[in-house]
């Protein structure tokens, strides 16, 4: 075959290049090599919820209402009252009341630890109080790689059999970055006493990046 090869170099140069083009194609195109040598980095804010609640607008909302309070108190206090008599509460005072009463909670969170490739970090679950919830990472980081999605894996632990974590999963889409803050909204209605894993799944080739236990 070698001796094929130098008398036809020219064949021999068509192939090396035919070659070289097929393993380019399966590293770039079918596994993905440069990833593993990027980060995606992103870094989302709180999430946003339907009630118009998120970690920006409660100290904003908070700080609104107040202000008119003092606004509301200090022309109040102008006005001569009978103080036998309860004093009526203002709609502003009301709506004072309720801006205060707004506030986003982690109901659950996990640390993330290393599976077929190193993670750090946390998960959190996050809720308004409604039936809304996020799933928000924190000071996250782990390999870049190709088809990273993040799943919700039931009835394995973090640092169970990674060969389970797609047998009974909740699937929350495209994994954003390999680095940085991101949120992932949860469906209404999946019990996180169930489905208390986070993972990053290699969807390509079947393992698991990073998992943490909710708790």
């Amino acid at each position: 075959m070698l001796k094929w090869f130098r008398a036809n170099p020219a064949i021999a140069a068509v192939a090396g290049v035919v070659g070289l083009v097929v393993l380019a194609f399966l590293a770039f195109g079918v596994f993905g090599i440069q990833t593993l040598f990027t980060d995606d980095v992103v870094d989302e804010a709180g999430p946003l919820f339907e009630s118009g609640l998120s970690g920006d607008a409660i100290d904003a909302n908070m700080q609104a209402s107040m202000d008119e309070v003092m606004e509301a108190d200090g022309t109040a206090s102008m006005v001569e009252v009978d103080e036998s008599m309860p004093m009526p509460m203002t709609e502003v005072q009301a709506e004072a009341d309720e801006a205060a009463a707004m506030e986003i909670m982690s109901v659950a969170m996990g640390d993330f630890i290393g599976r077929s490739h190193p993670g750090s970090g946390q998960a959190l679950v996050l809720t308004d109080g409604s039936d809304q919830r996020f799933l928000r990472f924190e000071q996250f980081e782990t390999d870049n790689g190709p088809d990273l999605n993040v799943y919700l894996a039931a009835g394995v632990s973090a640092d169970g059999d990674a060969g389970r974590f797609d047998d009974d999963f909740i699937d929350l889409g495209d994994l954003k970055g390999n680095i940085g803050a991101q949120n992932y909204e949860i469906p209404v209605g999946v019990d996180l006493d169930t489905y208390d894993t986070v993972v990053v799944w290699c969807v390509r080739f079947g393992v698991a990046f990073t998992a943490a236990d909710l708790s």
